[in-house]
């Protein structure tokens, strides 16, 4: 079994790439957020909660979230990403309103929807996580009723050695590797979303959890302090 010493791009194992979030970059908007880890580049735009049509699929309970997943055409290093929806799209569409739910009070809105658009122009793996994270300053930013907000970030081994925020090249570098995605509520420590591909062993995995949860403390960080940089100037609302 091989053992890394360093990784190809100089990080720790427990190093995430370079952060960057901001609220309220698409003008037209209820709410909006980037979210920018490395090469991965996540937009999202929050619009409602308004009526949902057609009627029969409303709840008279709660509102519904529906959340749409893109990456756009030579957005990534792989394979060029054919334009409109797809079956991976769809899966990932779902994996991003449930790990969202658990913070969301959407019985306030009855027959109403909260629609999400992900679209990320740039990709080096993690979209599903900063598509999440985007999606989670988004609906901040559109004043929806939340429980929390939601980290998430990509942890797994790569040849036996545990690593955080994997990238493409990590991805799919030859040898063992396990890539999990994972989704926390920072404030309780709730997992919202774990998924893997891969395989990997208890030891490593609970290895991969606990580097998980410092990493997703520091987004959430960084994910609040977006928010209150749009809504803070000198003290004042920006707004004003």
């Amino acid at each position: 079994m091989i053992k890394m010493e360093l990784r190809k791009d100089g990080r720790r194992f427990d190093e995430m790439r370079t952060i960057e979030a901001r609220a309220g970059v698409v003008k037209n908007a209820d709410g909006s957020a980037l979210f920018r880890i490395g090469d991965t580049v996540a937009y999202a735009a929050v619009y409602g909660p308004r009526e949902l049509y057609p009627k029969f699929l409303q709840d008279p309970t709660k509102g519904i979230l529906r959340c749409r997943y893109n990456m756009m055409p030579f957005s990534g290093a792989g394979d060029r990403v054919k334009p409109g929806p797809s079956r991976r799209s769809t899966e990932i569409s779902l994996v991003i309103e449930k790990a969202l739910l658990p913070v969301l009070s959407l019985e306030e809105f009855p027959n109403a929807v909260v629609d999400v658009f992900i679209d990320l122009p740039q990709t080096d793996a993690g979209t599903r996580c900063a598509g999440i994270c985007a999606a989670s300053i988004a609906l901040a930013d559109a004043g929806i009723a939340m429980k929390d907000l939601v980290s998430a970030v990509s942890t797994g081994h790569v040849n036996g050695q545990v690593v955080v925020d994997l990238t493409y090249d990590e991805e799919s570098a030859e040898g063992e590797v396990a890539d999990i995605p994972v989704a926390f509520m920072p404030r309780t420590g709730k997992l919202t979303l774990l998924q893997m591909d891969g395989e990997i062993g208890k030891e490593q995995l609970m290895h991969s959890l606990e580097l998980v949860r410092k990493a997703c403390r520091q987004i959430y960080e960084i994910q609040k302090a977006a928010l209150k940089e749009k809504y803070t100037f000198n003290g004042e609302s920006d707004e004003e």
